[in-house]
């Protein structure tokens, strides 16, 4: 069989390969590039975008229903038929929009799995390909749960692409898909039931604002039952009966439908990896600060599928111009995980940057917290919002802040603002002297940070 060679050889098409391909390209070096789905990656296609577009209705409803008879009269009816049509005008453009950018960078584009055979090669659509350097960054995909019935399980994917809101839906995992689905869904007239292996819902997030927000989406029908194992999903007429483990005991629920949200893992298990003797485990492919493989030094990783990454688009953008400046320039530049600010976007909005109080107290010898529920305030008490909450770390040697979270209606937006701060290592006392607009979510970051009196 023959083998054709190129210079670089990416496989996925999200920002991180996209972002390797143009800058490989544009130094003259002949790249191709690969994807399994639709060109464009997650993102774009089936994840924070599209995402973003169905929660807005779910938070006008949710808007709507606090303001109910204090000036709203009745709540918006949402035609959802109506407003996946408005999604795919975002989506359906994506996959040859992003063919055509690559066609025009003189770039080869591959439609399939690819394999490595060897430290050098791939097959690919039934082609040998060899390259100088490979790039791996294909992303996440869903975890599986190997439990009886899983195969009626679904995921985010088929949660975007509802053409009928159900009734009612059982969601496994209370990760960010879960909690933020789990608010659009609820909010929206669906009955849902969150059941999770763990004590509480977001692990991640710090828990007194967790709290809240579990009590918030609590008010709006959703049963929570934590420290459950789920067992089986069987399927019925017209609804599914999943069976879980629960203090001990065998219990179910029905719904309309199972939705997987126990988190999402590196997509590395198509790649035939131990053939190119490329090292990886659970937090994807092991890669150096230059995101070059250990143990194979003609391969990079970048964007989730590296072991050194959050699920975040920036960072993968930055990985993605790393690795194409490093393969460009010969390691020229490494990577260090900058202050990147992450949202869960149920509603309220929660926010982190930084670190955790465990964090910070493990890290900083003496730590002030400033935390309180100021659902009081102005500006939640003018929404009839019930969700609004603070806790910011400050290092008291320094007077900088080490730490934000935030939970609020424009919390996505607020954060950006502390990690702006932080990133300018601004002391408090400098950051209380900014002027913001008044009266506004930003504005109020300043009285979170004012001593008692």
């Amino acid at each position: 069989m023959e083998t054709k060679y190129y210079d670089v050889f990416i496989i996925g098409s999200g920002i991180a390969g996209q972002t390797v391909a143009k800058i490989a390209a544009k130094e003259g070096k002949s790249v191709a590039i690969a994807d399994i789905r639709e060109f464009g990656g997650t993102c774009a296609n089936r994840g924070c975008d599209p995402k973003k577009i169905l929660l807005q209705f779910a938070d006008l409803v949710q808007k709507s229903r606090q303001l109910q008879g204090l000036g709203v009269e009745k709540l918006p009816k949402i035609d959802w038929q109506a407003v996946q049509k408005f999604k795919s005008t975002f989506t359906n453009p994506v996959p040859r929009a992003t063919e055509e950018n690559l066609k025009d960078f003189g770039i080869d584009l591959y439609h399939q799995s690819s394999k490595f055979i060897t430290e050098k090669e791939i097959m690919v659509e039934g082609k040998k390909i060899s390259a100088d350097k490979f790039v791996i960054a294909t992303g996440y995909v869903p975890r599986s749960l190997a439990i009886d019935g899983a195969k009626y399980l679904k995921t985010s994917d088929d949660i975007l692409n509802l053409q009928k809101l159900p009734k009612s839906a059982v969601f496994l995992g209370s990760g960010y898909v879960g909690m933020e689905f789990c608010y659009m869904l609820s909010t929206l007239g669906c009955q849902v039931t969150m059941i999770d292996t763990n004590e509480r819902p977001l692990s991640a997030f710090d828990g007194f604002l967790v709290e809240q927000i579990t009590k918030r989406l609590s008010e709006n029908g959703v049963k929570f039952i934590f420290n459950a194992k789920p067992l089986s999903v069987q399927q019925l007429k017209k609804n599914h009966r999943v069976t879980y483990e629960h203090n001990n005991k065998a219990k179910s629920v029905k719904a309309r439908m199972v939705i997987n949200s126990a988190g999402r893992v590196p997509a590395i298990q198509e790649l035939d990896l131990e053939k190119g003797k490329i090292k990886f485990d659970d937090s994807g492919v092991l890669v150096n600060d230059f995101m070059q493989s250990l143990s194979n030094k003609n391969v990079y990783a970048c964007g989730d599928v590296s072991s050194k990454s959050l699920p975040l688009t920036p960072l993968s953008g930055l990985q993605g111009y790393i690795v194409g400046q490093n393969i460009v320039t010969g390691n020229s530049k490494e990577f260090e995980n900058p202050l990147v600010p992450s949202v869960v976007f149920t509603h309220p909005q929660l926010a982190t940057v930084g670190y955790s109080e465990k964090e910070a107290k493990s890290r900083y010898k003496n730590v002030k917290v400033y935390k309180a529920d100021i659902s009081d305030w102005y500006n939640a008490e003018k929404e009839n919002e019930k969700g609004y909450a603070y806790k910011i770390l400050v290092n008291e040697r320094t007077d900088q802040i080490v730490g934000a979270h935030l939970l609020s209606p424009q919390a996505s937006e607020t954060i950006n603002i502390l990690a702006l701060a932080m990133n300018n290592k601004m002391t408090i006392n400098e950051f209380k002297k900014q002027i913001f607009t008044y009266p506004s979510f930003t504005n109020d970051l300043k009285s979170m940070l004012k001593d008692d009196d």
